[in-house]
């Protein structure tokens, strides 16, 4: 099958298009991931970090980044030929935190970043989720350089209902963030499932 034609007569198939948000804080990998998979040239809304912004960037521990997310990055992927994934990338820092509500607008779930050296800069990202009913699941993003830790260690110091899924990730990998993005989406179509189960009862 070729995506968006028809074969040997066959009706071209029509997908379902899901909006997912990637998520976290500031230097953890969320461009970077975006672009790993996406199957069109991402877009990217990066600008050099200034000396004017170091009173507020903090760069503890991604010292070598050089470059921010002013509003987000976009991505698409093909999960399958009738399931479609667009990708919005929000920006880390708290003083682009106010377009967040708008790129949340009609998405099916969320990717939460995580970085183990600097894990309290998820935090937020937790809690707007949480906040909104947003279904999510934390993606550990292994540095090479960074500690690795069990699971259940990371879900208990985010202090995480055990619904929500932590899977260890590579955002540099393309295997490695798209069984992630399947991930979230099994886990939203789960939510979706456990919520409509609610109102019936």
């Amino acid at each position: 099958m070729i995506f968006g034609r028809s074969e040997r007569g066959k009706p071209p198939v029509e997908p379902v298009t899901l909006k997912i948000l990637v998520a976290g804080g500031f230097g953890v990998g969320k461009t970077t991931l975006v672009g790993a998979v996406s199957e069109i040239r991402p877009l990217r809304t990066e600008e050099f970090l200034t000396e004017a912004g170091r009173p507020v960037d903090d760069t503890t521990g991604v010292e070598r980044k050089h470059t921010t997310t002013v509003a987000m990055d976009f991505g698409r992927i093909t999960l399958r030929e009738d399931l479609v994934l667009y990708l919005f990338g929000t920006p880390g820092q708290e003083r682009f935190w106010f377009m967040w509500d708008e790129l949340s607008e009609g998405a099916l779930g969320a990717i939460v970043l995580a970085d183990t050296r600097r894990l309290e800069d998820c935090f937020a990202a937790v809690d707007y989720f949480e906040r909104r009913s947003i279904p999510f699941l934390i993606g550990v993003n292994c540095f090479e350089e960074a500690a690795r830790y069990p699971v259940e260690d990371v879900r208990r110091a985010l202090d995480l209902d055990e619904a929500v899924p932590v899977l260890l990730c590579d955002a540099r990998d393309r295997s490695s963030v798209k069984e992630v993005l399947v991930g979230v989406v099994q886990h939203a179509m789960d939510h979706d499932a456990g919520r409509r189960q609610t109102v019936t009862t």
